[in-house]
């Protein structure tokens, strides 16, 4: 019973990011030749320059790289990426959304947020809309210079200058605010507020620290054993992984008990596992 409701929950996210995605296409970024980054930029800029339907690119461009990359990313979530693909292709097809704003500016924010929203959603669902990361996870396997993001980067850079040639430099311009407005609502749909962060401490009152954040943030802390550099004298690092909210709340639990301690911040891909929050019970 869990499991068909969590497939309906997933079904649900998918359709409503279908929805979305064609919104933020039609309804805004077709109608004044913007693109975004990706596999779906390609297939716009292919759009705008040959006059090819739009629906029909997305479809043909995308579904060759989800047949590819099935071993890397399962037969579950290429079936449902299928699914998807194919369902934005026929909401660009038969669906009719008004042309919201003659207005650049507005048209490349919001165009950007109404297809980063279904491609996170997309995304929480368990499906792509856009094959851009199973591209780049394929081009990085056979590469020993390129990672995932170097990938995505490079092939955005070329996007954006055949953009630039083909339809102009303003119109490029605000494609990369599209694809912007895109890439920070899909991170935010997938991390949120909760995107997790490490932090690492150290100080001469890291016991006292250790016991603060256990106590007020009710977060997990691990203890290192080190040694200073400078000093040689045997040193205790606290390491903990705190939400972006809280960081502030973390710095100014250290300033009480030393200010000139060592705090360094950085972000995390994810967490999991362990015991992140303690959580406490009446």
């Amino acid at each position: 019973m869990q499991r068909l409701i969590r497939e309906a929950r997933n079904s649900t996210l998918i359709v409503i990011g279908i929805f979305s995605a064609g919104f933020g296409l039609k309804g805004f970024l077709m109608s004044s030749h913007f693109i975004d980054g990706g596999v779906t930029g390609i297939s716009m800029l292919l759009s705008n320059v040959f006059g090819w339907p739009l629906a029909v690119l997305i479809l043909v461009i995308n579904l060759p790289f989800i047949a590819v990359g099935y071993r890397q990313i399962g037969g579950a979530f290429a079936l449902k990426s299928t699914l998807a693909i194919a369902g934005l292709s026929a909401c660009l097809a038969f669906v009719r959304f008004p042309d919201i704003t003659p207005d650049k500016l507005l048209t490349a924010v919001f165009g950007g947020f109404f297809i980063g929203a279904g491609i996170g959603l997309a995304i929480r669902g368990g499906a792509v809309l856009d094959g851009t990361e199973i591209a780049a996870l394929l081009i990085s396997k056979s590469s020993y210079l390129l990672k995932v993001g170097d990938v995505i980067m490079l092939l955005n850079v070329i996007i954006f200058a055949a953009a630039a040639f083909f339809l102009g430099i303003e119109s490029a311009l605000y494609s990369m605010l599209t694809y912007f407005a895109a890439s920070k609502t899909v991170d935010f749909l997938i991390h949120g507020v909760e995107e997790h962060t490490a932090i690492t401490i150290v100080s001469v009152s890291s016991e006292e620290i250790r016991q603060a954040i256990i106590r007020d943030l009710r977060r997990g802390v691990t203890v290192y054993k080190g040694r200073g550099g400078l000093s040689n004298a045997e040193q205790d690092i606290l390491f903990c992984v705190v939400t972006r909210l809280e960081i502030g709340r973390v710095k100014a639990l250290v300033d009480e008990f030393d200010r000139e301690a060592f705090v360094v911040v950085h972000e995390l891909a994810d967490a999991f596992g362990g015991v992140v929050k303690r959580h406490v019970h009446a």
